[in-house]
């Protein structure tokens, strides 16, 4: 398959950070990143503009982070309900998932989307869980759901 050298504009999971050089496939940088704009062609001026625009880059990344550290100690602290229907032996008649945890924290307040929630194994049971959310590339953090009869 024919490789396409580009820079990366902005991070992108999986891929790279903003700045770095990447080969990948003619298609995906066809159909993904460049309509997003989310890299361009490797050349002198697109390097040039990177470098001028560096600091500013670093410089969100590391709000970033920091915002994603504050979410993660906020998250520490909550505990999310979920409220299902169950059996007589507390298994339930579906199971819990991402989007409706992502619902839940949205009702306290927090948006976190729906993909950026890991659950190890699904949830079909009443009792408390831990499921792990992506909050930045270098920061994850526990959070806590209970899951309740209606």
């Amino acid at each position: 398959m024919a490789h396409v050298k580009l820079i990366l504009v902005e991070d992108v999971e999986n891929l790279g950070l903003a700045g770095e050089e990447v080969s990948v496939t003619a298609g995906f940088a066809r159909n993904y990143l460049l309509p997003r704009k989310l890299a361009a062609k490797a050349d002198p001026g697109t390097l040039r503009q990177l470098a001028s625009r560096r600091e500013k880059i670093e410089a969100r990344r590391q709000a970033d982070a920091a915002a994603a550290e504050a979410l993660k100690a906020k998250l520490a602290e909550l505990e999310v309900t979920i409220v299902e229907q169950a059996t007589a032996d507390d298994q339930l008649f579906g199971s819990v998932s991402a989007r409706a945890i992502s619902e839940a924290l949205a009702a306290q307040g927090i948006k976190i989307e729906h993909s950026r929630i890991r659950i190890e194994e699904p949830i079909k049971a009443l009792g408390e869980f831990t499921v792990q959310a992506k909050l930045h590339a270098t920061v994850t953090a526990p959070v806590k759901v209970v899951v309740k009869r209606v």
